[in-house]
């Protein structure tokens, strides 16, 4: 079995005259926590919407443990073994976390609708396995008080935890993560940064994340790739990409200001 679960080879995506995303290539290791940076219209976020397949590369390859993913329907992408959570929390308000992390079984669903609609013993048995499934994701990011709870009752940082939770419940081989610590406070990051290991070490799933908290980058990724305009600025570990000259540049808007911020760490 190869080291490489994911890889991208001269991803380019355009849109009209907006070239999105310009030949970007990387791959992302069976196990390791492998993170986009860049500034605010990098392109991070369109890598993520292509491999989700949400987005169709205008040129260059996706390919997914040997299979290409620009073969596979948006739909197919979850029984693939990937699942995604999003800038915006996508969750069902009204329903409770229990019932929304239920939803996040459905691409393992062995039944058929005549068996479900008469609720027979196989379909039993398949909702105790989902149940005692989710209630392991439960346990794992501390959501037991919030289980019977609404959704659209919960304080933001929660309702980020019940997302995770839902693509989790999927059993994902690879798990896209994009700004998990977006509108989190310092403690919760933290959290975020525990559970992130967590899902790594305990549950052996691969993590490609997009962030911008360069404190929670730095603790728990082995690898970031660093772009803007849509193209790689760099690739390496996250002390390497930091002190990268064209990443500096990125981030601070001219080659000049870029300097002098290396000469006063170097002083």
């Amino acid at each position: 079995m190869s080291d490489i679960l994911l890889s991208a080879t001269d991803l380019s995506v355009r849109f009209g005259g907006v070239l999105a995303v310009n030949k970007v290539s990387f791959d992302v290791k069976r196990g390791e926590v492998f993170t986009l940076i860049g500034p605010n219209g990098a392109g991070k976020t369109t890598v993520f919407n292509l491999i989700s397949r949400l987005y169709t590369p205008t040129t260059g390859t996706l390919v997914f443990e040997g299979q290409p993913l620009a073969e596979k329907a948006p739909h197919d992408i979850a029984r693939l073994g990937i699942a995604r959570t999003f800038q915006n929390i996508e969750l069902f308000e009204h329903a409770s976390v229990l019932q929304n992390l239920l939803i996040g079984r459905h691409t393992h669903r062995q039944t058929s609708l005549w068996s479900e609609i008469l609720f027979t013993r196989e379909t039993r048995v398949a909702e105790i396995a989902a149940r005692a499934k989710v209630e392991q994701v439960i346990d794992l990011l501390d959501l037991q008080h919030h289980r019977e709870s609404l959704v659209a009752g919960l304080p933001y940082g929660v309702r980020k935890v019940v997302e995770l939770a839902r693509a989790l419940c999927t059993e994902p081989k690879l798990l896209l993560l994009d700004e998990p610590s977006s509108g989190l406070n310092v403690e919760e990051t933290d959290d975020m940064a525990f559970w992130i290991d967590d899902i790594r070490n305990e549950l052996g799933i691969t993590v490609l994340m997009v962030e911008h908290d360069m404190a929670l980058v730095s603790k728990v990724s082995d690898r970031v790739l660093a772009m803007n305009q849509g193209q790689v600025l760099a690739l390496g570990t996250p002390a390497e990409v930091q002190s990268h000259p064209g990443v500096i540049e990125a981030y601070l808007g001219s080659a000049e200001d870029a300097s002098s911020l290396r000469r006063v760490k170097v002083a």
